[in-house]
C-alpha cells in the first residue's frame, strides 16, 4: 500500500467511532488526514481518547456540537464541502451511522471522491432510530462497502446495491479489544480500586436518548439497577453526561444511592471492568460487539437493535426498560459460572482480528488514480472466510 501523505480523510465525529477506526487510521499511517466534526468534542473525553489510542490531533470543524440532528449534518457539510474543495482528499472514509458520518458521506459523493464506509449493511429495521436512515443513505452513496458480517452483506444484498462494492471484511472491534485491554494486573489493580471482585459485579450504562428522555424510561432502568444493587450484586454505573442531566432534570437522584456511580471512564479502563463483570447492562452499540470478543453476557436496554450477530451467538439479549431487565438479569446472574464458561468457548462472530489490514488495502485501491478496485463480497475466499471465522479471546484471568 502506497498512499501520499494526508490523502485519505478519515471523517469521525463521535468517540465510538474514534475507538471503532483507530487500527485502521494505524495501517494508513501518515495517508490518513483525520478531521473530527465536533459532534461529541470535549477536551477531558475526546482528548483522552485520542492519546489513549494513539491517534493524531484532528483537524477540528467548528460549530457542530450541541445542534439539533438536521443542524448537525449542515454545519459539517458546509465546512467539510470547503475543506475538500480547498484540499481534496484521494478518498473519504467514514464509519457506520452517526451524523459526521453522514455528512462526511454526501461531502464526498458532492465532490466525486470515492467514499469508503466501514462497517456498512447494518439495519435495524427501525425507522424511528435516526442512526438507521443515516446508515442506509451512507450505503447508498458509498463506492466501497465494508461489511462486518456475512448479514451485513446480505442486507446490503437485499437493496440491490452492486456486487462489486461490497467486500466482506470483519470488524475491526476485534482489534481495538485486544489492543486496547490492559494487562491481568493492570485489570486486578483496577478492580481493587473500585472495590470489585472478579465475575462478582453488573457493569451498566445507559446513554441513548431511548432510555434518557422521560422520566418513565430512566427511571425504570435506573429502579431495576437499584433493585439488583438491593439484592446483593454491586453495580458500577459509569454514568453518561446526558444521563446524568437527565437524573437532575427528573429528580431521580435516589434510585442512585446504592449504585456505585463514577464519571465516565477511559477505553481502555472500560474495557478492563467488562471483561470480569458478571453481567453487562447498556443500550451501547459498541458494547454489544465488546462483549462477545471479552465472552461477557449483555442485557441490551433497546427496542432494537442493527447488530444481531451478537444476540444470534447467545451473548445478548434485547430487553426493554422495564421489569424483564431486572427479571432477566436476575435469572442470568443466578447462571453466572455456567454462562462465562458457554461464552468463554463460543467465537466472537465479528471476525479474525485483521479488518483493519483488508479495509486500508481496498481503501488504497479504490484510492489509486487508475480507478475504482473490484472488492466484490466473494472477490477472494480468504476474506470472506477469515473474516466469519473464530476469534481468539484474550484471557481475563
Amino acid at each position: 500500500m502506497c498512499l501520499p501523505p494526508a490523502s485519505v480523510a478519515v471523517v469521525l465525529g463521535t468517540r465510538p467511532e474514534l475507538v471503532k477506526l483507530a487500527p485502521l487510521i494505524h495501517e494508513l499511517g501518515d495517508a490518513t488526514r483525520l478531521v473530527h466534526t465536533g459532534q461529541h468534542w470535549d477536551e477531558a473525553m475526546s482528548g483522552r481518547f485520542l492519546r489513549d489510542l494513539d491517534l493524531p490531533r484532528p483537524e477540528l470543524l467548528t460549530g457542530v456540537g450541541g445542534r439539533p440532528r438536521a443542524g448537525q449534518i449542515a454545519q459539517s457539510l458546509g465546512q467539510l464541502d470547503a475543506a475538500f474543495a480547498e484540499d481534496r482528499p484521494a478518498a473519504v472514509v467514514v464509519q457506520g451511522d452517526t451524523n459526521a458520518t453522514l455528512a462526511g458521506a454526501l461531502a464526498a459523493n458532492a465532490r466525486e471522491i470515492p467514499l469508503v464506509h466501514v462497517e456498512a449493511g447494518l439495519r435495524s429495521f427501525d425507522r424511528a432510530m435516526p442512526e438507521e436512515h443515516n446508515r442506509v443513505m451512507v450505503d447508498h452513496v458509498s463506492d466501497l462497502l465494508c461489511a462486518a458480517t456475512g448479514d451485513n452483506v446480505a442486507n446490503l444484498r437485499a437493496e440491490a446495491l452492486a456486487e462489486e462494492r461490497i467486500a466482506l471484511t470483519g470488524n475491526t472491534v476485534v482489534e481495538v479489544v485486544r489492543r486496547q485491554l490492559p494487562a491481568a494486573a493492570d485489570r486486578a489493580a483496577l478492580l481493587a480500586a473500585h472495590g470489585l471482585r472478579p465475575d462478582g459485579y453488573v457493569l451498566a450504562t445507559v446513554h441513548r436518548p431511548e432510555n434518557t428522555d422521560t422520566a418513565e424510561a430512566l427511571g425504570a432502568v435506573l429502579a431495576e439497577l437499584d433493585r439488583i444493587a438491593r439484592a446483593g450484586t454491586p453495580v458500577l454505573f459509569p454514568m453518561h453526561p446526558r444521563t446524568r442531566a437527565a437524573v437532575e432534570r427528573f429528580a431521580l437522584d435516589a434510585l442512585l444511592e446504592r449504585l456505585a456511580v463514577t464519571g465516565p471512564v477511559g477505553y481502555a479502563d472500560f474495557l478492563g471492568l467488562a471483561s470480569h463483570a458478571a453481567l453487562l447492562v447498556s443500550d451501547s452499540g459498541g458494547v454489544q460487539e465488546e462483549c462477545t470478543v471479552l465472552g461477557r453476557p449483555l442485557l441490551v436496554v433497546r427496542r432494537s437493535t442493527e447488530r444481531p450477530e451478537a444476540v444470534a451467538a447467545g451473548f445478548a439479549a434485547l430487553v426493554g426498560p422495564d421489569e424483564d431487565l431486572g427479571e432477566l438479569a436476575r435469572a442470568w446472574l443466578a447462571d453466572t459460572p455456567e454462562r462465562l464458561a458457554r461464552l468463554a468457548a463460543t467465537p466472537s462472530p465479528y471476525g479474525d482480528g485483521l479488518a483493519s489490514a483488508r479495509i486500508a488495502a481496498l481503501t488504497a485501491a479504490v484510492a489509486e488514480p487508475a480507478g475504482p478496485a473490484q472488492p466484490g463480497a466473494a472477490d477472494a475466499g480468504a476474506v470472506g472466510t477469515a473474516a466469519t471465522g473464530s476469534t481468539a479471546r484474550p484471557s481475563a484471568a
